[in-house]
């Protein structure tokens, strides 16, 4: 499993590799079931602490993203739907969000936003 940090970045470690999981179980390319590297591994091939892996794992975990079996490992959880469909409305509202913003900036009337994208889901 390919997981990228960047020490640049202004989000720490941890919610780096959180959110690269979760997209990744998200996306369906971790199945349910599938085994994780153990918290020690993905910290030695990130090169990163322990701490940090672990408090990554426990985050996906209480998210029920992942369960762990003591001695066994970390694993993928069975995924609802509804949380992968209350994650594309999340994404959805964050986009119209923008949207809204540079319409009011460009001084685009909400009449106008609301056709374009009536125009954009006809168009679909």
């Amino acid at each position: 499993m390919e997981i990228y940090i960047s020490n640049s970045s202004g989000v720490p470690l941890y919610a780096q590799i959180t959110e690269q999981i979760r997209a990744k179980i998200l996306s369906g390319e971790l199945q349910e079931g599938e085994m994780l590297p153990s918290i020690r591994l993905l910290a030695k091939e990130l090169r990163i602490s322990v701490i940090t892996t672990k408090r990554a794992y426990e985050d996906l975990e209480q998210a029920g993203f992942i369960y762990t079996l003591p001695g066994k490992g970390s694993f993928v959880a069975p995924q609802n739907p509804e949380i992968h469909r209350e994650e594309a409305l999340r994404t959805v509202e964050g986009h119209l969000q923008r949207a809204v913003d540079a319409a009011a900036a460009g001084g685009i009337s909400p009449e106008e936003v609301r056709e374009t994208l009536n125009v954009l889901l006809e168009g679909e």
